[in-house]
């Protein structure tokens, strides 16, 4: 059953004070200041997250061979083993790109469904059987946000098993009218289903899950939040829908993704969030904690950090998000100012790659999410 849930709007420009350089914004000082502190409160136990301070460019990629190229050597990396996290959540994802299933009293819910029906045909239906969950179960696929490495098997799964396809109201409209991203390795989009807005809530069983919209990755990314239990103890957790930059230089999206650290780090410690996850598993080092808590299964659960390390991880991704920006205020558009979006304003227009910019096109993804840190 979905809900609505009214939300108030943070005033989000007065939380800032936490990564305000004394420099100005537009200067390398003030850059090199974001990201020195980042790396000081990502400390080492958030040092997947630093990727996301690396310098992006200002022109989106367009697709092609050099994609195509890119995301096939990302989709053919042997994938890790499918795992257990907690009571009622399992990974059945890739190496490079997740995918989780929520448990529930009355059926599952997969969140996200990898690049194709081939991959999510071996890797979450096998790796769900390997689980002894039944994928016949799946009565709900979240799409995260749309681009194909997260909805390329929802359509598969919708029809082969029956199950309503959620993703936000803005990145249906993304995926029906104009695709940020292609590439030859994703099935085409899934048909329109159930549609949701900020604050929404999906309650299935004994589970209900809190759909927040924040947009930056994409202009309508989800960053579900919902219950998870280990051995019968309650936790709470977030799965950071959209992490990198891979948008060009479009100053709305990094106001609204630094406004929606600020909202989300808010109003994780009013809830009481204490299990941040991600939907890639190198941003949140996924993989290696499942290899420690199928090793040790009555010890403590390496997937709950604690609401602080929650904090810690939207001010990191708040500081890299004001690096990134200081670095295109550096490098300003020829013959034009640069466009200055209000902190929370999502600009639609700016999707374009702002003209007479000097940059390297980045083949999708960029090194944010791409990186390998299953180690860490």
């Amino acid at each position: 059953m979905i809900g609505k849930a009214a939300f108030s709007t943070v005033a989000v420009a007065t939380l800032f004070a936490c990564t305000t350089p004394a420099e100005p914004p537009g200067t390398q000082a003030a850059v090199d200041q974001y990201v020195a502190e980042a790396q000081r409160i990502a400390g080492t136990d958030l040092k997947f997250l630093m990727p996301v301070c690396n310098p992006q460019p200002a022109v989106r990629a367009t697709p092609g061979p050099a994609m195509d190229e890119m995301l096939g050597k990302l989709i053919n990396q042997p994938p890790p083993e499918p795992g257990q996290a907690f009571d009622n959540l399992f990974y059945v994802g890739a190496t490079w790109v997740s995918a989780w299933v929520l448990k529930t009293s009355e059926g599952l819910i997969l969140i996200d469904a990898l690049n194709n029906a081939k991959e999510a045909s071996d890797l979450i239906e096998g790796g769900m059987r390997r689980l002894r969950l039944d994928p016949a179960q799946i009565r709900y696929v979240l799409v995260t946000h749309g681009h194909g490495d997260h909805y390329g098997g929802a359509q598969m799964i919708a029809e082969r098993y029956g199950a309503r396809i959620v993703a936000s109201e803005i990145d249906w409209k993304m995926m029906e009218t104009g695709l940020e991203f292609d590439s030859t390795h994703w099935d085409r989009p899934p048909r329109r289903d159930i549609a949701v807005k900020d604050g929404d809530t999906l309650t299935l069983g004994d589970t209900t899950v809190r759909f927040m919209v924040t947009p930056g990755h994409t202009l309508g990314t989800i960053s579900p939040v919902f219950d998870v239990r280990d051995h019968g103890r309650i936790h709470k957790a977030m799965i950071w829908g959209g992490t990198s930059f891979n948008f060009g230089r479009d100053m709305g999206r990094l106001d609204s993704y630094i406004a929606q650290t600020e909202r989300m780090r808010q109003l994780s410690a009013q809830w009481g969030i204490d299990v941040p996850l991600s939907n890639h598993p190198a941003v949140d080092g996924t993989v290696a904690k499942l290899k420690a808590r199928a090793d040790d299964p009555t010890g403590p659960n390496p997937f709950v950090s604690g609401q602080p390390v929650v904090d810690r991880a939207m001010r990191v991704l708040n500081a890299c998000a004001r690096a990134q920006r200081g670095r295109f205020l550096l490098a300003p558009t020829a013959g034009a100012s640069p466009r200055e979006a209000g902190v929370g304003q999502v600009a639609a227009a700016a999707d374009a790659p702002s003209p007479g910019l000097a940059a390297i096109r980045l083949p999708f993804p960029n090194v944010a999410e791409a990186g390998d840190h299953a180690g860490l």
